[in-house]
């Protein structure tokens, strides 16, 4: 894996205003949900990973590209980190018609990024 931007909120920010590629918001995740890439082996090492989440998805999954996953991520979220976006950020969401399931997905990876930064 590349390196990653550190998780703070110009981070979320950016993942939000697309200044970020998708291949990058996905490891994001995966690092922080425990998913390790061990080049030697060429394979990712998931002993971090909660058990839920191996179960499921022994590889990290591509949360930008599937629908079942980000599902997966958004129920992890807690209720009262649901809103965070807006209630810490000032996000207001996208416009109308300037939106799709990609930006979508993206700024639910960035509310669960936040919600793992406020725990």
């Amino acid at each position: 894996m590349t390196q990653l931007p550190p998780l703070n909120t110009d981070t979320i920010w950016a993942i939000l205003n697309d200044q970020i590629d998708d291949t990058t918001v996905n490891q994001l995740v995966w690092h922080y949900l425990g998913y390790r890439y061990e080049q030697s082996s060429q394979s990712w090492n998931n002993t971090q990973v909660a058990e839920n989440w191996k179960k499921d998805y022994p590889e990290p999954p591509d949360f930008v590209g599937s629908r079942p996953p980000i599902v997966k991520l958004t129920r992890s979220i807690p209720k009262e980190n649901k809103q965070l976006l807006k209630k810490q950020l000032g996000f207001k969401g996208y416009k109308i018609g300037e939106f799709g399931p990609r930006q979508t997905r993206r700024a639910t990876m960035a509310n669960w990024l936040l919600s793992y930064l406020a725990s």
